[in-house]
Parts: C-alpha cells; sequence; structure tokens
C-alpha cells in the first residue's frame, strides 16, 4: 500500500511541483490554489499512465484530494 501513496506523491510532485512533500497527503482542489480544471486534466492522466489505467469522466469531478485519489487506487488494486 506504501507504494501506491508514494507513487501517487511523485505524480503530485511532478504536477504542483512547489508544495513541499509534507503537505502532499493534505492536498485538495480547496488547498491548493494551482489545482485548477487544467491541473485535475494533468494530475489525473499523469496517475492514469503510472497505474496503466482509465478513468471515468466521473472521477474527474469525485477525485479532488491526495487522500480520495489513494483510497481509490487502493480500492482498484488486490
Amino acid at each position: 500500500m506504501h507504494d501506491i501513496e508514494a507513487r501517487v506523491a511523485q505524480c503530485f510532485s511532478n504536477v504542483f511541483p512547489g508544495v513541499p512533500e509534507s503537505e502532499l497527503a493534505r492536498a485538495s482542489t480547496s488547498s491548493l490554489a494551482k489545482w485548477d480544471s487544467v491541473a485535475q486534466v494533468t494530475l489525473l492522466s499523469s496517475i492514469a499512465e503510472e497505474f496503466g489505467l482509465d478513468f471515468d469522466l466521473d472521477d474527474y469531478e469525485d477525485l479532488v484530494s491526495h487522500a480520495l485519489i489513494v483510497d481509490y487506487l487502493k480500492s482498484k488494486t488486490p
């Protein structure tokens, strides 16, 4: 499970390079001004590539925080 968190953190760092790693676990669309619709598409595209999966359109509206993304990925892995 830690591997998922580390891989997601790397994706976040690539999309939001100025955010300290210690703040990533609390990151959300409401806490990061830079997390706009373009950043959302970029972030989820990066995560989809990293994990070899496709997100549904609803996922783009629902996955609006680091924690929600990690929980979603944990639910998708056996």
